[in-house]
């Protein structure tokens, strides 16, 4: 039985509607010049990372006194900076800032009138910003708005500052007593708790405690380029009590990057380059820039095996660089994640902060797992999974983001696990849930193009509307080769194109991939039209007519066949396999008509099989049946051919090589049993066996059907994992990468598609999936 048997036909005829009325015209020369005009912009970014300029830690280095004269600033270019840049409304801060932003420009101003007021400069843009804190003070008390981290001690402890300074704030008593008093309660818990995670947190927010803190206790979490948790702001206060070189030299190399002002955070380059890469993947596009790519994958592992700081301190960096290398076929271990524990996460800061970004990373990270003994992995699925669904309600996670974007991210990773997350529909989804515009938020707001811009949206979009295009074309093609073939005039037979065509275009998207997309999808409805021929479609006799013809393959079809079901399925099979050995000359350099045709006669004898056990009322041990089920579940003619057109030579050798026999059974048996436990209801009302049924007939009575189904999700889950291990695995492997992907896409179809309560038994809900890849463009506004 086929994987298609299980999903619901789009009509009671045929799913042809799903082909659309028209085609897009081609794009002209204009176009293509700025879609190349745009690649090159965004390989650019890959040699640089940009950050925006921090007012508030531009601020805290301007407040540093100079070591010659405690009356003059030691980095006068910052206080001229801010004197040059405050906003229109006496603001400072990033320009064009989001409404729920309106706390993080209050902090950043107060902290600029502070370093303005220290150094008697500026007045009236003190009291330009004194009118801007008045103005939208009330915002503090808005629950909608985005609080920057720390704000509820930071604020308070500026608020005080200015006081001893002689500023007289705008503000009543009542209010300053009220945000206080929320700053005390704050305090109060933390020290209380007294944990790792509180005390790393205070020393990252140390600029606003450092009256009465211990700042010999701070400097442990001073790091080898001598920052603080790489904030200027804190290395700032902490070299303007402690004098420390290191801190110092820190902020002179800051400086001397970005000139007479300084970022929020720095450096940013190891997770901005590979947030770079993962944004590009999830909108499809990673291939336009594979050189680019590969380079960041090669620098990053080598900062990963020397231990670098930037990768293992944060665990939302260290996760993602765990998760792309591993998929890149790097070998990374996930040992590191033991001091991301459960337990250890609350001693980071992020840990304590409860910080969505770095959770969403580490249940990212614990779905690539690959070795039986990464328990580590499976309790980090399983706690972060648990935070996520049950704590990602606003305001209960941190967010380094807008809320509306953390809620996309979470619901996306929660609901399309790796296995299941079809490449086209998640590139889709990601361009319109993409934000080009991206403000992250720690201290204070900062923007970065590497993170987000427009560029890559924009490219995004005309790619997957030129694929779909290509696609709709293709898929038009094939409607007619239903036709001529003949294939529409088997009454037994579903009519499956479009679930065929969607799942090779989903996932072998490319242009150039459009040899691979059509043998996936020919061979999709054949095995469709195959099985349900073995299956209520013939008799005995014609099954065994089918397969002769096969076997002797050069035969007159007008003679030979039994029936004419038989010479309808035979001549499409003898065409569509011609065909397929025709394109791999040019692929391969020979012609693997032979190959294609063991693949299928493997199919069809597995199928033959399947029906004498039916007709004799046999009832097969569990091996027998298993070993011959992930043939008949019939994915072989759909991925097998398809590996010889995806771009690699695939020697005979290596076809018939004990590995890829591996990756092919391994997936074969996923999808049997993700088939078996969703069919055995309706199977079982057939008089049908399958890998349920057997367990529970051998089982003497013993075994229940939730016993069973148990087991047999522990067996899937467990190929799973090796099917990914196989795919990833670089070393001793013959199969080349771009072939071995193959198997992995197909299992991602297969959990798509047999996914527990995802709408795919809905005409409603699939009709729309597959519009979405194949029929409707993106159109932004």
């Amino acid at each position: 039985m086929s994987l298609s048997r299980f999903i619901t036909p789009l009509s009671s005829t045929s799913d042809s509607s799903m082909i659309p009325s028209t085609v897009k015209k081609n794009k002209n020369t204009t176009t293509a010049l700025c879609f190349e005009d745009t690649k090159e912009r965004i390989k650019n970014m890959f040699n640089k990372v940009e950050l925006s300029i921090s007012s508030y830690d531009t601020a805290f280095v301007a407040m540093i006194p100079s070591s010659a004269s405690p009356h003059a600033p030691f980095f006068p270019q910052c206080l001229n900076w801010l004197l040059d840049n405050q906003l229109l409304d006496g603001s400072w801060g990033l320009p064009d800032r989001h409404p729920l932003l309106i706390n993080d420009a209050l902090l950043s101003t107060l902290a600029c009138i502070l370093a303005l007021k220290q150094w008697g400069i500026g007045e009236d843009k003190m009291n330009k910003g004194l009118q801007f804190i008045e103005s939208n003070f009330t915002s503090i008390n808005d629950d909608k708005e985005h609080c920057p981290i720390g704000f509820d001690i930071l604020f308070p402890s500026l608020i005080e500052y200015a006081q001893t300074l002689g500023i007289n704030l705008p503000i009543g008593a009542t209010s300053l007593e009220a945000i206080i008093q929320k700053k005390d309660k704050e305090l109060q818990r933390g020290f209380q708790s007294n944990s790792e995670g509180w005390k790393a947190y205070l020393a990252y927010v140390s600029e606003g405690m450092l009256n009465s803190l211990d700042l010999n206790t701070i400097t442990k979490y001073q790091r080898k380029n001598g920052s603080l948790f790489n904030s200027p702001a804190t290395t700032a206060a902490v070299f303007r009590q402690l004098k420390n070189a290191d801190c110092l030299s820190y902020l002179q190399s800051v400086l001397g990057k970005f000139g007479n002002a300084v970022p929020m955070v720095y450096p940013l380059d190891i997770y901005a380059r590979l947030h770079m890469i993962d944004s590009l993947d999830r909108l499809g596009i990673n291939h336009h820039f594979k050189d680019e790519i590969q380079s960041v994958l090669d620098e990053t592992y080598r900062y990963w095996l020397q231990g670098a700081e930037d990768i293992f301190l944060d665990p939302t960096t260290c996760a993602m660089a765990f998760r792309i290398l591993r998929l890149n076929g790097y070998d990374v271990s996930s040992d590191p994640f033991y001091q991301y524990s459960e337990d250890k996460f609350a001693n980071s800061l992020k840990g304590y902060l409860k910080d969505v970004s770095a959770v969403l990373e580490l249940y990212r990270a614990s779905q690539v797992i690959i070795h039986p003994d990464e328990s580590v992995l499976v309790k980090q699925s399983s706690w972060t999974r648990n935070l996520l669904k049950h704590n990602s309600s606003p305001y209960q996670l941190y967010a380094d983001k807008l809320r509306i974007y953390v809620d996309n991210e979470v619901n996306d990773v929660l609901n399309f696990p790796h296995h299941a997350n079809l490449e086209r529909l998640l590139n889709r989804r990601s361009v319109e849930h993409y934000n080009a515009d991206e403000t992250r938020i720690l201290k204070a707001s900062y923007r970065s193009f590497n993170l987000a811009n427009q560029d890559i949206l924009k490219l995004a979009v005309e790619d997957f509307n030129l694929c779909q295009s290509i696609h709709n074309k293709e898929l038009k093609q094939l409607g007619r080769w239903i036709v001529e073939s003949r294939l529409d005039k088997l009454e037994f037979a579903r009519q499956k194109l479009a679930y065929c065509y969607f799942s090779s275009a989903a996932t072998l998207f490319a242009p150039e991939l459009s040899d691979a997309r059509i043998s996936w999808a020919k061979n999709g409805v054949l095995t469709t039209v195959v099985d349900d021929f073995f299956d209520v479609g013939s008799s005995q006799e014609e099954q065994e007519n089918l397969i002769q013809l096969v076997e002797k393959w050069d035969v007159d079809v007008n003679t030979v066949c039994c029936s004419e079901a038989v010479k309808i399925i035979f001549s499409a099979l003898h065409s569509t396999i011609c065909e397929i050995g025709e394109k791999s000359v040019e692929r391969q350099g020979r012609n693997v008509k032979d190959n294609v045709i063991k693949i299928w006669l493997d199919l069809m004898r597995s199928m033959f099989t399947e029906a004498e056990w039916l007709r004799t009322k046999a009832t097969p041990t569990i091996d027998d049946y298993m070993q011959n089920a992930y043939i008949s579940f019939a994915l072989g003619p759909i991925v097998l051919p398809a590996l010889y057109l995806v771009g690699p030579k695939l020697s005979d050798d290596v076809a018939e090589n004990q590995e890829l026999n591996y990756l092919f059974k391994t997936m074969g048996t996923c999808g049997r049993l993700l088939n078996d436990i969703q069919g055995f209801k309706r199977e079982s009302e057939e008089g049908k066996l399958n890998a349920v049924s057997l367990h529970m007939l051998h089982g003497n009575g013993v075994v229940t059907y939730e016993d069973t189904i148990d087991k047999l999700k522990g067996v899937i889950e467990e190929n799973r994992r090796e099917l990914l291990r196989l795919v990833l695995k670089e070393k001793g492997s013959l199969v080349p990468r771009d072939c071995k992907d193959l198997f992995w896409k197909m299992l991602k179809v297969l959990n798509l598609f047999y996914i527990k309560d995802d709408g795919f038994t809905s005409n409603e809900m699939m009709y729309s999936t597959v519009n979405a890849v194949l029929k409707d463009p993106i159109i932004l506004n």
